[in-house]
């Protein structure tokens, strides 16, 4: 990886939270039994985040480090303002 530069893209989740999306592995909605047993898991072992504020969690975010970090915004948001920083970031170069 030398001379090569790292790209870290982030994205704003709500409440002034900012998350790394290179760090994310999956974006789940929490709705299904074996999410909810992952969360579970995941908040007993105090690998959980919440950044919802309160809110309904709409999206887990599954993170290469094995935290998972609950949102208040869809899934389908998240990924729609990857998409838009990705296209605006080449139409740049």
């Amino acid at each position: 990886m030398k001379g090569e530069a790292v790209s870290t893209e982030l994205v704003h989740v709500g409440f002034g939270n900012i998350v790394a999306l290179n760090k994310v592995v999956a974006i789940v909605s929490p709705g299904s039994a074996p999410v909810r047993r992952m969360l579970q898991a995941s908040r007993s072992k105090g690998q959980l985040i919440d950044l919802t504020s309160g809110r309904r969690t709409k999206a887990a975010l599954v993170m290469d480090s094995g935290q998972i970090i609950l949102v208040a915004l869809a899934p389908e948001t998240i990924a729609g303002r990857l998409a838009i920083r990705r296209e605006t970031h080449s139409e740049a170069e």
